[in-house]
């Protein structure tokens, strides 16, 4: 038996006229004929029919129930046919929420498989959203650096302040917390009002000149003093040392904890198999509730001339049916 290929020797249900045939498996196969000439015969009450008991075996006594057995097919031998499934037009379906995919149980194994290796993208950036640790930051950062030549990088942390900090009450707290440097200041609205966000500077460098070490220390205290990274990369003409009235040219590259995009500040929650299953809650779409179709009122057909008063569309109903319209 050739290895890839379904072999059909004395093929005789119904109006077959023993006949043999040699199908590719991993091909799409597309069988052809006027009406009579035997393509369902050949496929659905042969091909299918030998391959169905292959397929049952392979599931639960409680699932065989639900699945039509098939008579042996007249044909003298079928090698190579491997586990089969037939999709037909018919509408063999149990329950209105019941599909392929339930009654064969295939949907429990997507739905695994969709939440252990889907990956998530934002909904507005529709950038990468994955777990980021110290290690996996410093990777990007080393990639992006030596893309951008090298520039000066400076690891900054938020930290949100009282709208009414003075300055001097900042001065305070960084040098209470061991910090000297400001990069930026910016305010944010929250629903207790205005913020004072600082870009408080963990560590500046050049990412080829500094030990691995240093780098991913300077990660761990932003993420850990601010739960984000915000790295300001010094662009051509930007002036290094700044000051309180300069504009300095900056880049951002934006990092965070958990599943988190930082540019967009949505934050998901880890993929469970529930997402993935219309008869969840938590999966089901929320227009039609998993059922694929939604039963309402058409007004539009209710009042087909929505100009007309109540009197008038009654007396014109009466006199003029729809139907007739």
């Amino acid at each position: 038996m050739s290895q890839g290929l379904i072999r059909i020797r004395g093929a005789r249900q119904h109006n077959l006229k023993n006949i043999d045939l040699d199908i590719r498996t991993g091909e799409l196969t597309v069988v052809t004929g006027p009406s009579g000439s035997g393509k369902s015969s050949l496929v659905f009450d042969t091909l299918y029919a030998e391959g169905q008991r292959r397929y049952v075996e392979t599931f639960s006594a409680y699932a065989r129930q639900f699945l039509d057995r098939m008579d042996k097919p007249a044909v003298d031998k079928v090698e190579g046919v491997p586990p089969a499934i037939a999709i037909d037009q018919t509408n063999p379906v149990r329950s209105s929420r019941s599909t392929v995919g339930t009654m064969t149980e295939m949907n429990d194994h997507l739905k695994l498989l969709f939440a252990r290796l889907g990956q998530l993208f934002d909904k507005d950036t529709a950038q990468p959203v994955r777990h980021d640790n110290p290690d996996t930051i410093y990777a990007e950062l080393a990639q992006r650096a030596a893309q951008a030549g090298d520039p000066r990088l400076y690891l900054t942390f938020p930290v949100e302040l009282p709208a009414n900090t003075s300055a001097e009450q900042v001065e305070q707290w960084l040098s209470a917390s061991g910090f000297t440097k400001v990069q930026a200041e910016r305010e944010v609205a929250t629903p207790t009002g205005p913020r004072k966000v600082l870009d408080v500077i963990a560590d500046r460098f050049r990412l080829a000149k500094a030990e691995k070490a240093r780098v991913v220390e300077a990660i761990e205290v932003a993420l850990k003093r601010g739960g984000r990274l915000n790295v300001y990369v010094e662009t051509s003409g930007s002036d290094p040392d700044l000051s309180a009235t300069s504009e300095p040219s900056f880049d951002i590259w934006r990092f965070s904890t958990g599943l988190h995009c930082p540019d967009s500040d949505q934050r998901y929650t880890d993929p469970i198999p529930s997402m993935f299953s219309f008869n969840s809650a938590v999966g089901a779409c929320e227009t039609c509730r998993g059922f694929g179709r939604v039963i309402g009122v058409d007004y539009d057909l209710v009042i087909p001339n929505p100009k007309l008063t109540l009197r008038a569309g009654a007396i014109k109903t009466l006199q003029t049916p729809a139907w007739q319209e």
